[in-house]
This record gives C-alpha cells, sequence and structure tokens, in this order.
C-alpha cells in the first residue's frame, strides 16, 4: 500500500507531534486466564502522563497474556491496543475490522490474549499523521509451535469518528519458522522503521525496512552462532545503537544472552558478543537501562546486569537481585521475575511469570551494580496480573545529523526543527506546570527557570528517556518567567506565566 510522502512543511509538523511527549505513556494490567476467577475480571492501568506513573483500575473487555501492543496519542491517550487476537479502540471496543488477527487454531485456543512475548507492536506510519502499522504473530501447531508467519495490519484513525479502523489485515511481510518476538527501531533519517524478527533455531535476523511506500526491503543477515528454539523480548537500546535478546534450551536450562551493535542507516549487526548467564532457571528477557549502558536480563530467580560499555562485556555480568521467596497470599504464587520493561520514568519493571498483584522495580537501573536498586514486589496493583509488559519501541529517537542516512531536509534550520522542540503549558500556570521537550539523538538536558530580574529560581536535569515533565512552581510569585532548556551547545526557550 503506498502513502504519498509529504511535504516537508507537513513532515516537520508531524514530527513535532511525535515527539511532543506520550505515545508509550500506557501500560495495561489484567490477566487472562482461568485464574480470573480470582481477580473478578478486575482490570488495570499505569499512566505515565504525569511523568511519574498512577495506577488506576478499570472495567475493561481486553485482557493479556504475554502479547501487548498499544500506542496512545502525543498528549498520552491511549489510542488503541492489542493482545495479538484483536485490536481494541479508545473505548474498548473491538475496533472496526478489528478482529481476526494472525488467524490459526493457535490463536483460537488463546482467544484471550497470545502468551508470546512481545508478539506484536505498534508503530507511526512513516510519513502519515493518522495512520499506524501493527506487526503481530501467532504460533504454528504444523511447526512446533514456531511462527511461520509475521503479519502486519494498517489502522486509520480517520474512521469511526476517530476512534479508528483497520484498513488492511493479516497481510504477511515474510514467511519462515520464527522464534518469537518481534523489535522496532527507528531508522537513523528519523522516519522510517526497521522491523527485526529471528528465525528460529538458526543465527538469521529478519530485518523489515518500513517506509511510507510500506515495506520496501526484507532483509536476511546472519548473526553468527546458531540459537536453539527460544529467543525472545528483542530489545534495542534506547539511543538505537545496540540490540540485544536472551535464548536458551531446555530443561534443564542453558541460557544465555546476545548483544550486538546496531547501525540505524544500514540496518546491519555487528560486534557479536556471547554473554552465557550461568544460572539453570530460563530466561526470556531483555532491557536496556535508560543511558543506554547496561543490559538487564532476568531468570526466574535473579536480575542480571550487563555493562554494554566495557572491554570485557561478557565478564561484567553481575547479578543485582536475588528472587526472596515472596508468594502472593492468595492465589499462592511465587512472585518470580519474568518480562522486563523500560518506561518513561526511567525505572524497569519487571512482572512475574505468575499471576500476582504486585510488579518488581529497577529504580536506578543507570547505576551499577546493587545500586541499580530492584525493589522487589514493591509496586502494588489494583488486580492480578501475570507476565504482559508493553512492547514499545523508542518512537522518539530523530535522525542521525551528519549520517549518510541524513537526508530527508534541505537545511540545517530544518533538521534542528524536527529534533529539538520546547514548550510549556497551561498559560498562566498555577502550582503545577507541564514541559514538552524532545532532544535530538536523546540526550539528556537541563532545565533552568529565570525570574524578569535573570536570577536564577529553579533547576532541573531532564532525562533522555522522557519527552514530557510536570514540575512544581508552587511558592513561586505571580509573574513572568523564562524557562530554557539546555542540551549540549543548544539553547531552546519557552515563556511561563504564573497567576493564581
Amino acid at each position: 500500500m503506498k502513502i504519498p510522502i509529504l511535504s516537508v512543511v507537513s513532515f516537520l509538523l508531524l514530527c513535532t507531534n511525535l515527539h511532543s511527549q506520550g505515545l508509550s505513556n500506557q501500560f495495561l494490567l489484567g490477566y487472562a486466564d482461568t485464574f480470573d476467577i480470582y481477580t473478578s475480571s478486575a482490570k488495570a492501568r499505569i499512566d505515565f502522563n504525569s511523568g511519574s506513573p498512577v495506577v488506576t483500575s478499570e472495567n475493561r473487555k481486553m485482557r493479556f497474556y504475554e502479547t501487548q501492543g498499544n500506542i496512545s496519542d502525543a498528549q498520552g491517550n491511549l489510542l488503541m491496543s492489542s493482545n495479538g487476537v484483536w485490536i481494541a479502540n479508545a473505548n474498548g471496543d473491538t475496533m472496526m475490522n478489528g478482529s481476526g488477527l494472525s488467524p490459526g487454531q493457535f490463536t483460537d485456543d488463546y482467544a484471550d490474549g497470545l502468551p508470546i512475548v512481545n508478539g506484536c507492536l505498534i508503530i507511526p506510519f512513516p510519513g502519515s499523521a493518522q495512520q499506524y502499522v501493527l506487526f503481530h504473530m501467532t504460533a504454528n501447531y504444523s511447526y512446533g509451535l514456531r511462527a511461520s508467519e509475521l503479519y502486519y495490519s494498517i489502522i486509520d484513525m480517520t474512521l469511526d469518528g476517530g476512534l479508528g479502523g483497520v484498513i488492511l489485515k493479516n497481510q504477511v511481510a515474510f514467511q519462515d519458522t520464527m522464534s518469537w518476538g518481534v523489535g522496532a527501531c527507528r531508522h537513523a533519517n528519523g522516519r522510517d522503521w526497521w522491523i527485526v524478527a529471528l528465525k528460529d533455531s538458526s543465527d538469521i535476523a529478519y530485518k523489515i525496512l518500513f517506509t511510507p511506500d510500506g515495506i520496501h526491503s526484507v532483509a536476511q543477515q546472519h548473526l553468527g552462532n546458531s540459537f536453539y528454539k527460544v529467543a525472545s523480548q528483542l530489545a534495542f537500546s534506547p539511543d538505537g545503537n545496540k540490540f540485544a535478546y536472551s535464548a536458551g534450551t531446555g530443561p534443564p536450562f542453558y541460557i544465555e544472552s546476545r548483544l550486538f551493535d546496531f547501525d540505524r542507516c544500514s540496518g546491519q549487526f555487528s560486534n557479536y558478543i556471547y554473554i552465557p548467564l550461568n544460572d539453570s532457571h530460563p530466561a526470556w528477557s531483555a532491557a536496556f537501562s535508560p543511558d543506554s549502558k547496561h543490559l538487564y536480563v532476568a531468570t526466574t530467580y535473579h536480575v542480571f546486569q550487563i555493562n554494554t560499555d566495557t572491554t570485557d562485556v561478557a565478564a561484567s555480568l553481575d547479578s543485582v537481585a536475588t528472587n526472596d521467596g515472596y508468594y502472593s497470599p492468595a492465589p499462592p504464587f511465587l512472585d518470580s521475575f519474568y518480562l522486563l520493561y523500560l518506561a518513561p520514568d526511567g525505572k524497569i519493571y519487571i512482572t512475574s511469570g505468575n499471576s500476582v498483584v504486585d510488579l518488581h522495580v529497577i529504580d536506578s537501573p543507570d547505576y551499577p551494580g546493587i545500586a541499580c536498586d530492584v525493589l522487589q514486589h514493591s509496586f502494588h496493583l489494583p488486580c492480578y496480573h501475570s507476565a504482559s509488559v508493553p512492547n514499545h519501541p523508542n518512537y522518539f529517537l530523530g535522525p542521525v545529523a551528519g549520517s549518510s542516512c541524513d537526508s530527508l531536509f534541505t537545511s540545517a534550520s530544518e533538521k534542528e526543527f524536527i529534533s529539538l522542540q520546547f514548550n510549556a503549558y497551561p498559560v498562566p500556570a498555577s502550582g503545577l506546570v507541564d514541559i514538552n521537550y524532545s532532544l535530538e539523538q536523546n540526550k539528556t538536558g537541563m532545565l533552568r527557570i529565570f525570574n524578569v530580574s535573570g536570577e536564577q529560581v529553579y533547576s532541573q536535569m531532564l532525562p533522555q528517556w522522557s519527552t514530557h515533565q510536570r514540575i512544581s512552581i508552587a511558592g513561586l510569585p505571580d509573574g513572568i518567567y523564562e524557562a530554557v532548556l539546555y542540551s549540549g551547545y543548544i539553547k531552546m526557550n519557552a515563556r511561563i506565566i504564573i497567576s493564581d
């Protein structure tokens, strides 16, 4: 399907919208299983729109096993979600033409949600402000529960009064025997996408380049050293320069992690590093720290940290947490470690492989060793939840300035406009003020606020993993203030008016 490429002006406006904040700000909770008897069908979500997690209960039809794809609008309002079986709209109802995903007996057998880690993901359609692409897979009994197709479906949000509708469904991107899981990273031009899946029992990675014309190419690359059968939660680092996954055999389990450099321009993987975990328990997880330096992997009983920015990466493997054996009281299930999710607040949330009412949290994942602070069963939920985490790629990666792929814009000012955004609201503000920002290559920033006399009255570091912060201005007198964002050699200004 062809989508016309927008004019430079339209594209700049589109990217301003995409960089403004909350596409990845929702984490949906609620278990799909016979144990639902314990939950009374209760469901919940974690909302990160305020910069900190806010948990609410909700009455929602969709339940989840491992598979969870969702995406929000620029203001953080949920647009759609999928459990691999169907697509829900913003109201939680079946989206127009959104049923019947990934047809097959396995999907029919798991009609409440697929048990496939990172089994689907949603990306904005390149060059379109109103269309999205859902990539999804299911298992095939005829191929030993491997996936046999990677599908994609296209959603148009102008349909059904703005609730969206599926205009192209269950299109086959390619066919082969695949391990479970799909990952994505934005291309170095800041517009297109790389979609990645792994061939089962092989060293082959499939790489789809998705552009405004749809699938531009499907390429294979031999990564080196075959893995057997299981590789899931494919993880790109926030800066897009690294890629990792865990793989293994069992039982008895032999688990390893694999780390690569990734070129966002060419889509090539390189510098393969093999990291044995020396743990007899399964691991299906991988997530990077916000600064892209540390890789985390969780087995049932341990959380490991790997320093990817050292001369001997494999030797840096460090066990930063051992499960404390806590059991959820009713039903009595071990609150184990399972899947990892780098959230918009810069923390990594860890689900259990069992149905429990808590999440574990890596509170400071940029810090080395036990200073990363793994807080076990510390984040309490109003419902039972198992396994599922959102499959959110980094939607906010901009173009790699100066690279051979940095070719979408004709002038330096256009590149700066798309990459660097900063505004503050509401106007006037009282008590709290929200700021939206996006920085080239997700670099950190510093916010400083000055009064009319030029005196600094507030300062705060701005993390590279978020594009939105809510700050307290309580105590500052009414008046006009200048907010200045610094990042490297770049300085941007926004006006704040305080009035009670």
